[in-house]
């Protein structure tokens, strides 16, 4: 059965970066959408970045020019590289991967998820 586990959440000033890894198992599907969410308190669980069955790069408007997502598919990882990070990007993170071919910034295209790891942006 598929897999997904997050890792490096941690606790940065605001204006600081931080690096989130991914583990996918067996193996990653490149068919399918693969990506990160997040959600804070109270808050729907919101698309960060997504990459496509096409390889594409997709980014939510909130953390464009700042969140880079990259994969290295022989080490079966994605990685959310996020930059000039922000009081507001303080959620729990997920990585996750599609079930179906669908919007890779939709949740509904997604069935597998990670248990989430905690991003704490302070001002």
């Amino acid at each position: 059965q598929v897999q997904v586990e997050e890792s490096g959440g941690d606790s940065v000033q605001a204006g600081g970066s931080l690096r989130l890894s991914c583990s996918i198992s067996p193996v990653i599907y490149n068919y399918y959408c693969r990506g990160w969410f997040r959600q804070a308190p109270g808050e729907e669980r919101e698309a960060v970045a997504a990459i496509d069955g096409d390889g594409r790069m997709l980014y939510g408007d909130s953390v464009k020019g700042r969140f880079y997502i990259s994969q290295d598919i022989d080490k079966n990882t994605l990685h959310l590289q996020m930059n000039s990070l922000k009081p507001n990007d303080t959620a729990v993170y997920y990585c996750a991967r599609a079930s179906r071919g669908d919007s890779c910034l939709s949740k509904s295209a997604y069935k597998y998820w990670g248990q989430g790891t905690q991003v704490t942006v302070s001002s």
